[in-house]
């Protein structure tokens, strides 16, 4: 039995393939289309799935939608009327798409699919599934618990912006829910908007400032902003808000409240901006440990499940684990909208189809490694065929090479095995670093990604050295927790340092791994597993081996504004338009200075930035 979901239309298009309830394939329409957040339909996205289980769209059972058009349809004229005559401009641009194609989206996804097979139109059985249920299911089913509570928080579904749900082996039901306008996803991308950067991308870039500034304004934005229950249920006064009626996410009303305009997007970052950071991330961690909370008063489970776009939210997820109002917590790793094509065929195969769930204690997402892979051959086939000079080296002989490249602290693309699924690269498709260096975080923020220099890095340490080095003990494969540093790891700050503000204090060695240490002494972990990436972790093993720490700088593998890399062509061309200073791909070894200075590309430019 094959289920094939789909995510699509909104942000973040993807597609993903169940076959008897195991999840074989997933990923991105933006892999394939280059184009970062892409909302199309995702047909190459789709055609890599159906790849992937060896079928064409005869071979599959039922296609599942992961949002009811009709009840998101509903949703928008309602709001539309209660905001008239105001929000007759947004209106007036909505409508005609509407009317053309998203009212219609059954008879739109019957075409689509019917092109990928070859037809008119696909005949077969196609399911709509709520957008919230979704991702509850994408979140509970994969997950290896045989029960837990299920928090699911984003911007908005069809109504529901925020659910609280408990699954039993294949019963999954959403007992509560808040529904639109009030969604703490919105109440974080006004901020996003406000602080100058954009809505449903630079979520995690606010995220990434909040450590340089104070949360001055938490107290504001409690007392005027949002109603606050200590149950974690609220209300958000929509006098400050512009995103029910017109084309921003503030109002005249937010700007008197916080005395300014909001940020132009790429102007200097000022103390204003992180200390607003700052305080809507501190809002942020105050609801969501008040709704876990009430999670586990209302289900009486030891475990939770999160997905929806907020679950992105490592820090918070750090603080709710640190709380241990839960024995443990399980994220999905595609928590946004594209983590809705797995849940939407998850609750088909549970939920429509009755079937049984089988509960072993594993994580059925597998490490996230879902996307496509590529055999030595056609590496080296498709690199030859890109001009690329390489060294195919042996198992031994490529990580022995790596470290010697790490060491000599040079940034290394590193592409192995499967595309990982989700925002994060997780070393299938990753920029990897020696964090000991002072400099390394600054130099891949400005030389290599093209983006703030504030951003932090995340760090890669196998799972078993964990707790030697970060205040954490748990797995956390999908780097969605932050932890702190062990005091022992850290390094003393001189009078001078401590009383650096802002992003002054940036370029301060504050541990033994500086290049991965944010300014508040967080990072934000990913246990590497041997059993799901064998090759990331015996190279971690290596560069333990020769300098004593088993971690390393693990970014992904792009620019600012690009999709991850996806082939080896994407692997090389974005080597060759960034100061990365070796690729390694598969057993393929490729160091800068042996390429043709032909082949060399300008990436600073090439896309939009996010």
């Amino acid at each position: 039995m094959r289920i094939l979901g789909i995510s699509a239309f909104y942000h973040d298009s993807a597609a993903a393939m169940i076959e008897d309830g195991r999840i074989i394939a997933a990923a991105q329409e933006e892999r394939f289309t280059r184009k970062k957040h892409d909302a199309a339909f995702p047909a190459n996205a789709i055609g890599y799935c159906l790849s992937a289980g060896e079928t064409d769209m005869a071979g599959v059972d039922h296609v599942v939608f992961y949002d009811k058009p009709f009840l998101k349809f509903e949703r928008l004229l309602e709001t539309y009327l209660a905001t008239s005559p105001r929000g007759f401009r947004s209106f007036r641009m909505a409508m005609p798409l509407w009317i053309k194609e998203k009212l219609f989206q059954k008879r739109l996804l019957r075409r689509e699919l019917g092109k990928i097979a070859g037809s008119k139109e696909w005949l077969g059985s196609l399911l709509f599934t709520e957008h919230h249920l979704a991702h509850a299911a994408s979140a509970f089913f994969p997950s290896p618990f045989p029960s837990a509570a299920v928090l699911t928080m984003d911007g908005v579904g069809e109504w529901c912006t925020t659910s609280v749900g408990h699954g039993r082996g294949n019963d999954l039901q959403i007992l509560k829910e808040i529904r639109f306008p009030h969604s703490l996803g919105l109440l974080y991308s006004a901020f996003t908007y406000y602080t100058g950067f954009k809505v449903n991308s630079g979520e995690y870039k606010v995220m990434g400032l909040a450590p340089y500034g104070r949360p001055q304004f938490a107290q504001k934005i409690l007392d005027h902003l949002i109603d606050l229950k200590e149950d974690g249920s609220f209300r958000l006064d929509q006098r400050y808000f512009d995103y029910c009626a017109g084309l921003t996410m503030t109002s005249p009303a937010f700007h008197q409240l916080f005395g300014a305009e909001p940020r132009k997007p790429e102007s200097p970052l000022t103390r204003r901006e992180m200390d607003l950071a700052a305080s809507i991330q501190a809002v942020t961690e105050e609801v969501v440990l008040k709704l876990a909370r009430f999670c586990r008063q209302e289900t009486g489970e030891r475990h939770l499940c999160l997905a929806g776009g907020v679950a992105l939210n490592c820090v918070a997820n750090g603080k709710l684990l640190k709380n241990r109002i839960f024995d443990d917590i399980w994220i999905q790793p595609a928590a946004g909208d594209a983590g809705g094509a797995v849940g939407a065929a998850l609750a088909a195969w549970h939920g429509y189809l009755g079937s049984t769930r089988i509960v072993d204690g594993q994580d059925r997402m597998a490490g996230a490694y879902l996307g496509p892979a590529f055999e030595q051959c056609e590496i080296e086939r498709r690199l030859s065929a890109t001009g690329a000079v390489y060294a195919t080296l042996d198992d031994e002989a490529l990580i022995s090479r790596t470290v010697d490249a790490l060491v000599d602290d040079k940034a290394v693309g590193w592409m192995q095995g499967r595309m990982e699924f989700g925002p994060r690269a997780l070393g299938g498709r990753s920029i990897l670093g020696d964090p000991r260096s002072p400099t390394m975080q600054k130099t891949l923020n400005l030389k290599v990604k093209y983006r703030e220099s504030f951003r932090p890095f995340a760090p890669s340490v196998r799972r078993e050295d964990v707790a030697e080095w970060f205040d954490i003990d748990s797995d956390s494969p999908y780097m969605l927790l932050v932890a702190e540093v062990l005091d022992r790891r850290k390094l003393p700050l001189g009078p001078s340092e401590a009383g650096l503000f802002g992003i002054d204090r940036l370029n301060v060695p504050r541990s033994e791994i500086p290049a991965v240490t944010h300014v508040d002494y967080s990072a934000r972990v990913q246990t590497v597993h041997h059993d799901t990436n064998p090759r990331y972790w015996e190279l971690l093993s290596a560069f333990k081996q020769r300098t004593g720490c088993p971690v390393l700088v693990n970014t992904s593998f792009n620019v600012r504004g690009e999709p991850i890399v996806c082939t080896p062509e994407d692997a090389f061309h974005c080597f060759m338009g960034t100061e990365i200073e070796c690729l390694v791909v598969g057993n393929c070894f490729l160091r800068k200075e042996d390429q043709p200075t032909h082949l060399r590309r300008d990436y600073k430019e090439q896309f939009e930035l996010d």
